[in-house]
C-alpha cells in the first residue's frame, strides 16, 4: 500500500465465473484475502466498499450450456444463486453480490465501449477467424482447443494456456479442434474492433514498471514484466457470440462485446448498483476526483490466472477512457493444489462450498483458518484433509480455543464469573501486557502489506502468550495459597482473551463473535486492541 493513508477505498474481488460452484481454490484466491483486508479497513473507521458479483457471459456459459441441454439463462440463474449464498454463509462481507447480466451493467459497458470508439481508440479491422461449418459459427476462443506452442499442453483453450499460464490466440494453437463438433474449425473473415495495446505500452511500462515495481508483489511484477516485455498486440474487444452484452453499433448486429472488456466493468456496475440502493455517489469510488488525494483507493483481489487482465488489460481501458482512477495494488495469490494434484472443475478433483457448508454447518471459521494458514500469497500451495484435521485441533482447539476456555471455566469456578480486581501487576503482567501491546501493529503491518498468513500467525502467537501466562501461574494451584494473586491472573487472562476477539475479527469472524458473547462484550474496533483493560472490575461474563 501507499505511504498516504486514502480517504476511501473501492475494494474488489475477482467476478466468478457462473458456470459451476466455488471451490476452496477460489477462496484462498480472490475472496478470503479480500475479505480479511476489508474486515480490517472496517475495524479502522474507514470509508470501504467492497464489490462482486457473477461474471455471466462468455463462452464458458454457452459451452456449459450446450453440455447441460440447457439455455445460458438458466446457468446462469442456477450458479448465480448458489454462489451469491455460499458466500453469504461463508461469511465473505460484499456490500454487494452483483451480476452481469443486469441492465445497469450492459448499459454501462456500453457506455465504455462508446467512449472509446468516438475517440478513434480501436482498431477496425478484418481477420480471419475459426468457424464451425457444422454448427455454423464463428468460435469464441474457449470453443478452441488444441496443443500450446509454448508447452505442448495438448488441452490448452484458444485464450489461454492453463498449464503454462500463457496468453493465446486461437490461430496460435497447433491442431486445434472445435468443442462443438469435436472436428477442425476452418477460417472465415469477421470484422472486428481492436484495443491496441501496443499503443498504450509505454504508458503502462511508465505506470507498472516504474509506479508499481516496489509495490506489486513479485509472482504479479514478474508476471507483468514478462508481457511487457514480449511486446503487446492489439486485442479484439468484440466476439462472434450469441451471448452477452451487444456491440453497440449498428454494423455489429449480432456481436458482442469481449467478456474481458465486460467482465472488469462489472465491479463499476456493482458499485452503481449498490449506490443506487443505498443512496451513495459511486463516483466517489471510481471517478478521478479534482484534487488527486481525495481518490478512492482501488485494489483488486484476485488469482494469478488474472493478472493480466486486471493490470495491462482493464487499466489501459480505464487510461483510454479517461474518467476512471487506476489500481494502487493487485495482491494476486498463486494456485492452491488439492491432495497433490491441481484443482479441476472439469473433472470434479474440488472441494466444493456449498458441500463443506452442508456437511460442517457452522465450521466457517475453521476453514478460514486453515485456507489462511496456507494462502498461496507467493507460490502455489497444496490443501489435504489430513492437514486440515492438524490444524484444527492442534492449532485452533488446542491453542486458540484451550485458552479461552480455561480463561473462562477458571473465572467461573473461583469468581462466579466475574472479572476480578488486579490487586497487584508484578513483572509477569508488566511484561505480558508489553507483548501484547505490541501485536496489534505487528498483525496490522502484516494485514497492509498483504501478508494474510504472516498476520494469523501473530494472532495465534497472542493465544500462545496467554496460554504460557496461565501455565506459567498455575491458578489453579495458587487459588489454595494467595487467592489475591488469582484475581490479577485471571484478570490478565481475561483481558488477552478479550484482546483476542478483537484481533480475530479479520481473519475469524464467527470466533470473535463467540468468544465478544462468552465475555458479554461489544464489538470492539480496532483501536482498542492491545488494551490491558477491555474488561473492567466487577463485569459479569457470559457462560
Amino acid at each position: 500500500m501507499s505511504n498516504t493513508d486514502p480517504k476511501r477505498y473501492t475494494i474488489t474481488s475477482a467476478l466468478p465465473y457462473a458456470n459451476g460452484p466455488l471451490h476452496i481454490g477460489h477462496l484462498a484466491g480472490a475472496y478470503i484475502p479480500g475479505d480479511t483486508f476489508v474486515r480490517f479497513l472496517r475495524l479502522n473507521g474507514k470509508d470501504v466498499v467492497y464489490v462482486c458479483g457473477s461474471d455471466e457471459h462468455g463462452a464458458a456459459i454457452t459451452i456449459k450450456a450446450k453440455q447441460l441441454g440447457i439455455t445460458p439463462q438458466a446457468i446462469i440463474d442456477r450458479f448465480h444463486a448458489q454462489i451469491r449464498d455460499s458466500f453469504e454463509e461463508f461469511g465473505i462481507a460484499f456490500d454487494i453480490y452483483h451480476r452481469t447480466s443486469e441492465q445497469i451493467h450492459h448499459a454501462l459497458s456500453q457506455e465504455f465501449f462508446l467512449n472509446l470508439y468516438e475517440k478513434g481508440e480501436f482498431i477496425e479491422k478484418y481477420s480471419e477467424q475459426y468457424y464451425d461449418e457444422e454448427f455454423h459459427q464463428f468460435l469464441a476462443d474457449r470453443y478452441i482447443t488444441g496443443t500450446c506452442p509454448h508447452c505442448k499442453n495438448e488441452g490448452a483453450y484458444g485464450d489461454q494456456c492453463e498449464k503454462c499460464g500463457t496468453s493465446l490466440n486461437p490461430t496460435d494453437l497447433i491442431n486445434p479442434i472445435s468443442t462443438l463438433s469435436g472436428k477442425p474449425p476452418v477460417l472465415k473473415e469477421t470484422k472486428h474492433w481492436y484495443l491496441p495495446l501496443d499503443k498504450y505500452q509505454p504508458w503502462l511500462e511508465e505506470w507498472l514498471i516504474r509506479g508499481k515495481k516496489n509495490i506489486l508483489k513479485s509472482n504479479v511484477y514478474g508476471q507483468c514484466l514478462s508481457w511487457l516485455k514480449a511486446g503487446l498486440q492489439p486485442r479484439s474487444m468484440t466476439r462472434d457470440l450469441d451471448w452477452g452484452v451487444d456491440v453497440p453499433l449498428e454494423e455489429a448486429a449480432g456481436k458482442k462485446l469481449y467478456v474481458w472488456l465486460d467482465a472488469p466493468i462489472g465491479y463499476i456496475s456493482a458499485t452503481k448498483q449498490w449506490a443506487e440502493d443505498t443512496g451513495n455517489d459511486w463516483k466517489k469510488y471510481w471517478k478521478r476526483q479534482e484534487d488527486p488525494s481525495e481518490d478512492s483507493c482501488l485494489i483488486h483481489f484476485i488469482g494469478k490466472d488474472n493478472i493480466v487482465f486486471h493490470c495491462i488489460i482493464f487499466p489501459a481501458i480505464l487510461h483510454a477512457h479517461g474518467e476512471y482512477i487506476l489500481p494502487e495494488n493487485v495482491p494476486a495469490n498463486e494456485f492452491l493444489n488439492l491432495e497433490g494434484d491441481k484443482l479441476s472443475t472439469s473433472r470434479n478433483h474440488a472441494v466444493w462450498l456449498h458441500e463443506y457448508l452442508e456437511e460442517f454447518p457452522g465450521k466457517q471459521d475453521e476453514l478460514r483458518y486453515v485456507l489462511t494458514s496456507i494462502l498461496p500469497e507467493t507460490s502455489d500451495s497444496e490443501f489435504t484433509w489430513k492437514d486440515f484435521q492438524a490444524r484444527v485441533n492442534n492449532e485452533l482447539v488446542a491453542i486458540l480455543g484451550n485458552f479461552v476456555n480455561r480463561v473462562l471455566v477458571l473465572s467461573e469456578k473461583y469468581f462466579d464469573g466475574r472479572v476480578m480486581e488486579a490487586t497487584r501487576l508484578d513483572a509477569e503482567e508488566e511484561q505480558v501486557f508489553a507483548e501484547l501491546a505490541a501485536y496489534p501493529e505487528q498483525i496490522a503491518h502484516s494485514i497492509r502489506n498483504y501478508r494474510f498468513r504472516e498476520a494469523l500467525a501473530q494472532l495465534m502467537n497472542v493465544a500462545r502468550l496467554g496460554n504460557k501466562y496461565l501455565a506459567d501461574a498455575e491458578p489453579w494451584k495458587l487459588i489454595k495459597t494467595d487467592a489475591e494473586r488469582v484475581k490479577t491472573v485471571l484478570n490478565a487472562g481475561l483481558q488477552i482473551a478479550a484482546n483476542l476477539a478483537v484481533m480475530a475479527q479479520p481473519f475469524l469472524p464467527y470466533t470473535a463473535e463467540k468468544i465478544f458473547n462468552m465475555l458479554q462484550l461489544q464489538d470492539r474496533g480496532w483501536d482498542q486492541a492491545g488494551k490491558p483493560d477491555l474488561l473492567r472490575p466487577g463485569h459479569q461474563l457470559g457462560t
